[in-house]
């Protein structure tokens, strides 16, 4: 996700994994790439990491990794059983970089999810940073444990897993986790999808805000599947500055289509029109959103569609293209 200058329009500066994230992982980056075997062309290290989910939590408290356990149990405890013959919906949202715009569009994303696909009750939301109050983290871990207990309620066979994720990406890398300063970590295409598959989940949405965030297409994408990602696999998405309520795809998809009774398919359509008009008037280069819908995937989505309210929520926020 690359901010924009409300001044002038231009990309400013975006998360550079290749330079940013080596200072930020220090000593650990080195050990990594340390490790490797000496060849003609060594891995780079950021994949590598990426690969393995890697994340680490540096000076954090005793007293804040046990509030965090409580949040996440707490919040796993309170999910409803699955109802035998009935198609649910469980969502996790995640806001994966502690600048508040993150958290703010995981949240918000999170009450649509639930209302658009009956999922209430059903929900988990994890955010890094403070931008979604007090819940909790949202690190590579705890995402996995979400799925995972999602994937111990759910019936695989006839349930479905709505994620939502929203932060910076990196090419050749996937979506960077962030917390300050104390936490960072790397989700690699293949290490997102492994874990879904691992876990029986085949039945899934997958709805990545990031930049690059094509890259996981090959990946993540089966028969049974629906992968929406904001941008292709050589492109930025755009509106990521903290102080934003959202980012562009956020805005668009979550605060506006999916706010709107119509199906995915028509959903999609008024999403993607109203990036390009954003886009377009921010003079960027087009951040070219994917969507891919599995064939047997039409199935459950035409079951929770059934579901979905016919009376338009308001949106929530200010617009990403007012954002500075």
């Amino acid at each position: 996700m690359v901010p924009l200058s409300p001044e002038t329009g231009a990309v400013e500066r975006g998360f550079d994994v290749r330079r940013g994230w080596r200072t930020a992982l220090g000593a650990t980056t080195v050990m990594i790439a340390a490790a490797m075997p000496v060849s003609a062309e060594r891995p780079d290290p950021n994949e590598v990491a990426a690969q393995r989910a890697f994340m680490s939590d540096q000076g954090r408290p005793p007293g804040w990794h046990l509030t965090q356990m409580k949040r996440l149990t707490s919040a796993i405890a309170g999910l409803k059983p699955q109802r035998p013959g009935v198609v649910d919906a469980y969502v996790v949202s995640i806001g994966l970089d502690s600048d508040p715009v993150f958290g703010r569009e995981a949240a918000e994303a999170a009450r649509v999810l639930a209302r658009r696909y009956d999922a209430d009750g059903r929900t988990l939301l994890l955010a890094a940073g403070g931008g979604a109050g007090a819940v909790p983290n949202g690190s590579p871990e705890n995402l996995q444990v979400a799925i995972a207990a999602i994937a111990g309620v759910m019936d695989t066979k006839e349930d479905v897993l709505l994620l939502y994720t929203t932060s910076h990406g990196a090419p050749k890398v996937g979506l960077v986790y962030k917390d300050g300063d104390s936490g960072y970590g790397l989700i690699a295409p293949k290490s997102l999808g492994g874990i879904l598959d691992g876990l029986g989940i085949k039945n899934r949405m997958v709805v990545i805000s990031a930049c690059y965030s094509g890259i996981f297409i090959p990946a993540m994408v089966n028969d049974d599947s629906v992968l929406i990602t904001a941008a292709s696999p050589v492109t930025t998405s755009f509106g990521c500055l903290p102080a934003n309520d959202w980012t562009f795809f956020g805005d668009a998809l979550i605060n506006n289509a999916f706010r709107t009774p119509a199906g995915l398919d028509d959903a999609m359509g008024q999403a993607l029109s109203l990036i390009g008009i954003w886009e377009r008037l921010r003079g960027v280069t087009p951040s070219n959103p994917q969507f891919f819908v599995g064939p047997r995937a039409r199935k459950w989505l035409q079951a929770l569609e059934a579901r979905t309210p016919i009376a338009v929520s308001a949106k929530v926020g200010r617009p990403a293209i007012e954002g500075r």
